[in-house]
């Protein structure tokens, strides 16, 4: 059993990532207030004791426990380490994004230090956005200055009745309102200074800072306790799902594992982390295109003079992946920038070695001649380089090479599709999200019905299923509104999804849908994997036709690579034909699987745009 304390946001994104095993786990919150949505999760309500958390986890032999707690709740931190360590129990915890901290915001320790150098500043215009639970905590200075030191509150009556116990004056207190507007707010009481505690992203922490800089107030910001150094740290959901997998064996039927892109990235950062320091690095954080960071096990370093060459074994987890246990090797050297060079960052140059592919044929958003290594996998590179440059302070002095080598990937490659995409000599380094969901039919529909009936549960009037993590992206920009838990991943199960969200009543359902996808729905494959169906450029003609396309679209339709291409070859007024068209057929082999419920198709392009 698992017991995660949670009544935050990150509490509620660990139900999200745990009800995914289908199995119970207990929630636990000190007060009712935070709505959390679960098919399996137990709900605990109630502060415990050491003694009544251990009591607990005795009793209900509980074997790994997930803090999501505020970061600021050290009390409870302090609590699960001396029950864990008792009881011999792991604890994850799941933490929040921080930002850099700013060198123009003053740090404080603790209250106290925050006091101090408030009155050092000699500030008396105060706007406190740390919580009502801070209101004791800083009475000493408001006490100094009670008609001009405001604090914002939660408006319930919890709340009310603390400021009141500590005698704050009642006009100077402000509330939450549906929509806060930090940049407002600050710009009417013009303060001296703002303080807030360092909340992370989830807190709102920089667009707090944001709105205070607008102003040029100065911002005061009390500093994150230290976590127990025996809590294993996570800050996103592939980490916290990662970390349960290894923690707690077999509380998910299949493992996840990592895209040759982070094997790549991993590589890169221990590489450079080696030649920069001298310190050899068995481990390397690597921040993910959903800016989380995972820490990935080095396999091997070799150095020379001027070069770290690291090397990553790429694990697939549970998914049939060719790449599994290949050895993916970054090689980092540096190279002197010109004398004027006045660029704030280093250039990441990267190169192709062995076993890397070569791009051939146009249509795969690379440079025919370029290697065969994608744009997230280069963006996840060059980010996670320039943050140590950046950290280390080694800019702008040297850009940074990166060639990247797998043994054996031009054997490996033949079990692929890279020769008929032409990509050749090697593989391609892949990955949109960083992460290898394991690729089991039957687990993979089975996670599909789970997170629909969580969709269900939380009870979004809409449903929105897409293929991964690049087109959900886009589609949440779409319906800002939805909650997390509408947006659901059909993989390549596109008939099997919409069966199930017949079956369970949904209401209305969005599908989004790319390009390489829509061209085999349209043709009625309702699974949509290349190793079922390829592209049918005879239907592409002819629909082209339909649509009054020119002889010369339609001759360059019938030499295309890859369905991306048509992005491309159309020309501006054909498009839309083209497109309207192609997302009727889909929509005609679909509706009548959802049969009470209405379907809408949006088809997405490369750049994110909703075309149809």
């Amino acid at each position: 059993m698992l017991l995660i304390f949670g009544g935050t946001t990150e509490g509620r994104k660990a139900v999200e990532v745990i009800d995914q095993a289908g199995k119970p786990f207990y929630y636990s919150t000190k007060g009712e207030l935070q709505e959390v949505n679960s098919l399996h999760g137990l709900r605990l309500n109630g502060a415990m004791d050491a003694a009544a958390m251990a009591d607990f986890c005795k009793r209900e032999n509980i074997r790994l426990m997930v803090d999501a707690a505020h970061p600021f709740a050290e009390q409870l931190h302090q609590t699960i380490a001396t029950v864990a360590a008792q009881l011999q129990i792991p604890v994850i915890r799941y933490d929040r994004i921080y930002p850099q901290r700013d060198a123009n915001i003053t740090w404080c320790k603790d209250y106290p230090d925050a006091i101090d150098k408030l009155r050092g500043h000699r500030i008396t215009r105060l706007l406190a956005l740390t919580g009502v639970q801070t209101i004791g905590k800083l009475k000493p200075f408001w006490q100094q200055h009670p008609r001009t030191t405001w604090f914002r509150i939660m408006n319930r009556e919890e709340s009310l009745a603390i400021a009141a116990g500590q005698g704050f004056p009642e006009d100077k207190l402000l509330f939450y309102q549906t929509e806060n507007n930090d940049v407002e707010l600050i710009g009417t009481l013009r303060p001296d200074a703002i303080i807030l505690k360092e909340s992370g992203q989830s807190g709102g922490f920089t667009g707090k800072v944001t709105a205070a800089q607008a102003h040029n107030i100065p911002v005061f910001a009390i500093e994150r306790p230290a976590m127990p150094s025996t809590f294993h740290p996570v800050n996103g959901k592939h980490g916290l799902r990662r970390t349960i997998e290894q923690l707690l064996p077999g509380f998910y039927p299949l493992r996840t594992g990592i895209t040759t892109g982070t094997c790549a990235a991993a590589a890169a950062v221990a590489a450079y982390k080696t030649l920069i320091t001298g310190q050899e690095q068995h481990h390397a954080p690597v921040t993910l295109p959903n800016g989380e960071t995972i820490t990935v096990p080095v396999a091997q370093t070799e150095a020379t003079p001027g070069t770290v060459a690291c090397t990553v074994i790429k694990d697939a987890g549970d998914d049939a992946d060719v790449t599994n246990q290949a050895s993916v090797i970054a090689s980092v050297s540096l190279l002197p920038t010109a004398p004027e060079a006045t660029g704030d960052l280093p250039d990441v140059i990267i190169r192709a070695g062995e076993g890397v592919g070569t791009v051939t044929l146009p249509g795969l958003g690379l440079e025919v001649g370029a290697p065969a290594i994608n744009a997230a996998p280069r963006k996840m590179i060059t980010e996670n380089l320039r943050a140590i440059a950046h950290a280390q302070g080694h800019h702008p002095q040297h850009h940074i090479k990166v060639r990247l080598s797998v043994p054996g990937g031009e054997e490996i490659a033949q079990r692929t599709f890279n020769p008929r995409l032409g990509v050749i000599g090697g593989i391609s380094i892949i990955g949109t999200s960083g992460i290898v969901q394991p690729f089991s039919v039957d687990a993979f529909i089975a996670s599909i019905r789970k997170s629909i009936e969580v969709a269900c549960a939380s009870g979004t009037p809409r449903i929105v299923i897409n293929s991964g993590a690049k087109s959900e992206k886009h589609l949440r920009n779409h319906y800002p509104d939805l909650p997390d838990t509408a947006f659901v991943h059909y993989g390549n199960h596109i008939g099997e999804t919409l069966r199930i969200a017949s079956q369970l009543d949904i209401a209305h359902v969005t599908m989004g849908i790319m390009i390489g996808k829509a061209v085999k729905l349209a043709e009625g494959h309702l699974d949509t994997h290349s190793k079922k169906t390829t592209m049918n450029k005879t239907l592409l003609t002819a629909i082209a036709r339909q649509a009054g396309c020119s002889d010369q679209t339609i001759d360059a339709i019938a030499g295309i690579t890859l369905a991306r291409e048509l992005w491309t070859i159309l020309p501006a007024e054909e498009q839309s034909p083209f497109f309207t068209l192609l997302t009727q057929r889909c929509h005609a082999h679909c509706a009548p699987l959802l049969p009470h419920g209405t379907l809408t198709i949006l088809l997405v392009n490369e750049n994110g745009e909703i075309v149809r």
